[in-house]
């Protein structure tokens, strides 16, 4: 799957059509949704055409990152698991040899960026889907805002603990969403608990570490509760289902009730 990728860099972009991700729907939708949002924060702080130093930490089977990187971007993965390292590499290995060039997978783990880069050797730092299976968020995240260049913009996508009754409640599990309203732990893409976490409480901890919030989304509004194994619609049912999942993302009240928040920090 990618959308918004162009041949040069920055924030223009012409989308490709999404194609479903390992997690079918859902996974296509939040990856489509972050894609455009990411891309708009990328947009608003860099020209057009600008190649940008992009770090994607514990980047999966790295959709983000190859999109990245065919938008012209110079992309490191750093990916701890060797299955799902090694499926980005058998994904880069079908690139053209100019995005394979300025490609580079890394084996490690988030919290020690320290030991692989130097302090502000990126523009841009992801971290997506990471800090829910982290037990001490707060110093990975001041690592990763280390890494940044000034004006640099960290990107974060975290399960959103203020809407964890709504899942379990849309499905008429009503102890299920009672016992959610105070929970901070839910089940997670890896059918292993866990952490969620509160846009008030990141909004602080951003702060903290010299990487204050300038925009935030919500992800995955109305196509939660879809499961896990459906596949994609029509062209057209998806194109408006996309359509309404990236309006509710960035409008109140519908994104506070996202699954997932993308926080976007900036660099002091």
């Amino acid at each position: 799957m990618s959308t918004a990728v162009s041949g040069g860099g920055g924030g223009g972009a012409a989308a490709e059509a999404p194609t479903a991700g390992p997690g079918g729907l859902r996974d296509t939708v939040r990856q489509e949704i972050v894609a455009r949002q990411l891309d708009e924060q990328i947009g608003a702080r860099y020209p057009v055409g600008q190649r940008l130093r992009i770090l994607d930490v514990g980047m999966g089977q790295g959709t983000q990152a190859l999109r990245l990187a065919r938008a012209g971007h110079t992309v490191t993965g750093l990916e701890s698991d060797p299955e799902l390292l090694r499926a980005a590499r058998e994904a880069l290995a079908g690139e053209p040899a100019g995005i394979r060039e300025r490609f580079r997978l890394i084996e490690g783990d988030g919290r020690e960026t320290g030991v692989h880069f130097l302090p502000g050797s990126f523009d841009v730092v992801l971290c997506h889907g990471v800090l829910m299976y982290v037990d001490e968020p707060d110093a990975m995240l001041a690592g990763l805002a280390r890494m940044l260049a000034p004006g640099g913009l960290l990107s974060l996508v975290v399960r959103n603990a203020d809407a964890l009754a709504m899942r379990p409640g849309l499905a008429g599990d009503w102890a299920g969403a009672l016992a959610a309203f105070d929970a901070d732990t839910c089940a997670g893409e890896r059918g292993v608990p866990a952490r969620a976490d509160r846009l008030d409480t990141l909004t602080s901890t951003l702060a903290g570490i010299a990487a204050p919030l300038q925009a935030w989304y919500g992800v995955r509004v109305f196509t939660e509760t879809v499961p896990g194994d459906e596949g994609l619609p029509a062209a057209q049912e998806l194109d408006r289902l996309l359509a309404a999942e990236d309006r509710a993302g960035r409008t109140d009240p519908y994104r506070r009730v996202a699954s997932l928040l993308h926080l976007c920090g900036v660099r002091g």
